[in-house]
């Protein structure tokens, strides 16, 4: 090969293998970038980059000049400068890195325009939207392979009925409309589609009687399961951002609260008065205002008789089969001592006398097993019927409850922490119209002191 070369080019030849050996302490991409350039046709783009001479004079080697050539090359966001072209179709193309495969190599993304002038703002726009992304291969995968991933990830922190909820909101009303497109070719545009339709023939099996249409309230809970989805896919390096994050969910319709007032709630507790089953039961719900699964859930562990409170720690929830579990609350503030009124402490402590079972409320015929909240529903659908009361949820003798304490005067700090929520601010939000109608007594009242003084 010698007789083939003259004296320039052995010394370029020479040169560029001792430049390659340098090259190997730099980094895999930088090796891989310059190590490209390296072959006879492309010597002359290292002659451009300033890591050789190609004088006939002897070579002058720079050792850190070309260390920092080759930090600049690795640490450099590749640019769409010199990667936009004109197709035989007449189009302009231009790509940009958005990532890179697990080998080093980068994964680029293709931009098409009809001129080059807006091939050129496509791919400003492009780079403002991958700027400090590092996608991974994964970002191909659809839309609904990603929604099982993302739910196998939950399964560890949701609750199981909450996982089976979101479960199937996803597979009901977003894969057969969105499942199969790619990942990151989801936009707000399609989000937005979805929601329309759903509010409009959104259930899949509706009674012969019943809108097809879905409830703001639950295509607002579709929404929030596949933002929480989408922004997981994003924090893992999937999506460059959320694209659930530009659009806005359907406003939740607001319910009037439906609660018992002093009256009615006297002519439930005088209809459960002589019934040995259920009289406790509904008054200790009525003066706690536990959560069906915390009542249900008490066991007389959970009761100091001395201070006469009780220890909520625990929930009960039915799962898929029937089985009854006992599980943490749902939040830390859910997990609280409460001092129900001295009279509710009392009738616990009758209770205990005679009980049997480690449950304060037991199931009437197994007493080592706990009540079964379903049970507990239909009984008291069954009271409020019977007596001609308000068709209220059972968890409307919750609101019962806390609407009562306020407009007897008990503050909402004391209300909140009874009720267990984790802030006093969603108690007040939750319970507005209550202490709305006490600031008018208190302005009422005001207004009579100031009246008499003038």
């Amino acid at each position: 090969m010698r007789d083939y070369l003259n004296k320039m080019q052995r010394h370029r030849l020479m040169h560029l293998v001792g430049t390659q050996n340098l090259l190997r302490e730099g980094t895999s991409l930088a090796s891989f970038v310059a190590g490209g350039k390296l072959t006879w046709g492309l010597s002359k783009d290292l002659e451009t980059d300033g890591l050789y001479t190609s004088d006939e004079e002897e070579p002058v080697h720079d050792c850190r000049r070309i260390k920092r050539r080759i930090d600049s090359m690795s640490k450099r966001r590749p640019s769409s400068d010199d990667k936009v072209r004109k197709r035989k179709d007449g189009r302009w193309e231009g790509h940009i890195v958005i990532g890179h495969k697990k080998n080093g190599e980068p994964i680029f993304r293709y931009i098409y325009a009809g001129t080059q002038k807006d091939l050129t703002s496509k791919l400003r726009q492009n780079i403002n939207i991958y700027q400090g992304v590092d996608l991974t291969e994964e970002r191909k995968m659809t839309l609904s392979e990603w929604l099982d991933r993302w739910l196998e990830q939950m399964a560890s922190v949701l609750r199981p009925s909450a996982l089976d909820h979101y479960r199937n909101d996803l597979e009901y009303h977003v894969k057969p409309c969105l499942g199969q497109k790619g990942l990151t070719q989801i936009t707000a545009a399609d989000l937005r589609k979805p929601y329309d339709s759903l509010k409009q023939r959104g259930i899949v099996h509706p009674c012969p009687d019943q809108s097809r249409g879905l409830s703001t309230t639950t295509v607002h809970s579709i929404h929030t399961a596949l933002h929480h989805a989408l922004k997981s896919a994003a924090g893992q390096q999937l999506l460059p951002y959320n694209p659930a994050d530009y659009v806005e969910p359907p406003k939740v319709a607001h319910k009037t609260m439906r609660i018992l007032n002093e009256e009615q709630m006297d002519a439930f507790l005088s209809a459960v008065e002589q019934d040995p089953i259920w009289h406790d039961f509904f008054y200790t719900e009525l003066a706690t205002g536990l959560r069906l699964g915390e009542i249900c859930g008490l066991m007389w562990s959970a009761f100091d008789e001395r201070k006469g409170s009780l220890r909520v720690s625990c929930t009960l929830h039915k799962e898929k089969g029937g089985q009854l579990v006992i599980r943490d609350p749902k939040t830390c503030a859910g997990a609280r001592t409460i001092v129900p009124p001295s009279s509710t402490a009392e009738l616990l402590r009758l209770r205990k006398k005679t009980s049997c079972s480690p449950w304060i409320f037991h199931n009437p015929l197994q007493p080592e097993a706990p009540m079964n909240p379903a049970a507990a529903y239909r009984q008291s659908k069954k009271i409020l019927e019977e007596n001609a009361l308000p068709d209220i949820r059972l968890h409307g003798l919750i609101h019962t409850f806390a609407t009562l304490a306020l407009q007897n005067g008990v503050d909402i700090k004391t209300v909140s922490g009874m009720l267990g929520h984790f802030s006093a601010g969603f108690t007040l939000d939750t319970y507005a119209h209550v202490t709305t109608s006490a600031q008018k007594a208190a302005a009422n009242t005001m207004g009579k002191l100031l009246s008499s003084s003038v």
